[in-house]
């Protein structure tokens, strides 16, 4: 059977399509834009025309460079998983294709947007968490062989302290044990927390709330403190100290980053919702509270991102680069996850907690 002749419109095609489809000049205004990409922007056709399109995102999220490189070199270019920040706020990710009309012209370039599915976020989430578990386990293992043979060495300096005549040569013994001692305790950090969570049926907002206060006791730099918190959500089935630890260590992370680049308003942030039918970790959850804590800060550093809440990753000079790993370790004992949002400017880390009640546990 041949196919039926019909009659396309081509117009209403490419605006029924899901898929953001804009077409720039080389100074980037946009010249055709359909519904999709308007919902992108979240804006009128009239007001995307008055404005180049880089002028909708963050700078860090939009590389104007590469567009123009594309016009001058008749070059197509494409992105997978990129994180579009916009100065609204908003964020998401997309696959991009950007692509010239007519490389004989160079005059106007293509661009398709197309915004990643929850379900392949999912995915995304599944596979960096099992990269983290790896990475993890991997420490471990190391952390195990290197404090095997410090005890050695701490046991051996011991006794020959006992053998010196001369006590002027005992400062050395005592470094040597010393240095062992510290190494022991860097090697028990990477380690990390190894005890059973004590649950009980407690209320999240006052777990929240002794961060807050512990932030503000901690300030040596004028930062202020906003709460939006959900009466709703019921009390839970956790243990408190584990929580508070967990958030208290991006709390912190917070406010030394505020510090550390001198914002001119510092703010930080505690928020809480409810989340319905939330996955974490490939299992669906019927309810989740998110707690989120976000500052105005100037942001994580693209190159650190993707190995955030590995152990001994830092961008801090004298930072330990353990409070995030430990953190994500603590939310792992309850079957939460924490996600990162950040752009300069802007980070938020939300705390995903399963609501569960005592039956429903399997301690």
């Amino acid at each position: 059977m041949s196919p039926k002749n019909i009659t396309i419109d081509l117009h209403k095609l490419i605006h029924a399509m899901k898929t953001a489809v804009i077409v720039v000049d080389a100074d980037l205004y946009v010249c055709y834009i359909n519904e999709a990409g308007l919902n992108l922007l979240e804006s009128g056709i009239t007001q995307i025309k008055e404005r180049p399109l880089d002028d909708f995102f963050v700078a860090e999220s939009f590389n104007r460079e590469r567009y123009t490189v594309a016009f001058t070199h008749s070059e197509e270019f494409s992105e997978s998983e990129l994180q579009l920040c916009f100065k609204d706020g908003r964020s998401m990710m997309v696959d991009l294709q950007a692509s010239l009309l007519d490389p004989q012209s160079n005059e106007h370039l293509l661009i398709e947007i197309l915004p990643i599915d929850k379900q392949r976020k999912i995915s995304q989430e599944t596979q960096q968490y099992a990269q983290q578990m790896a990475a993890r386990e991997l420490i471990r293992g190391l952390a195990h062989e290197i404090k095997n043979p410090l005890g050695g060495i701490r046991g051996a300096a011991q006794l020959l302290s006992k053998e010196l005549t001369n006590p002027a040569h005992n400062e050395f013994t005592d470094m040597i044990i010393d240095q062992a001692d510290r190494l022991r305790a860097l090697v028990d950090r990477l380690l990390g927390p190894n005890s059973r969570p004590q649950k009980r049926i407690c209320n999240l907002h006052e777990i929240i709330e002794k961060v807050r206060s512990v932030v503000v006791a901690d300030l040596s730099y004028s930062i202020h403190i906003e709460r939006d918190y959900d009466p709703s959500i019921p009390d839970i089935y956790a243990d408190p100290d584990m929580l508070q630890q967990t958030l208290l260590n991006i709390a912190r992370n917070a406010s030394q980053a505020l510090k550390s680049s001198k914002a001119e308003h510092p703010v930080i942030g505690f928020r809480t919702r409810i989340e319905r039918q939330c996955v974490i970790k490939g299992k669906r959850h019927n309810l989740c509270a998110l707690i989120s804590i976000v500052d105005n800060g100037p942001g994580v550093p693209p190159e650190l991102k993707d190995t955030l809440f590995y152990p001994m990753v830092t961008s801090k000079r004298k930072g330990s680069g353990l409070g995030l790993s430990i953190a994500q370790t603590l939310a792992d004992h309850h079957e939460g996850k924490i996600d990162v949002e950040s752009f300069p400017g802007y980070t938020e880390f939300t705390l995903h907690l399963p609501i569960l009640t005592k039956d429903e546990t399997h301690d």
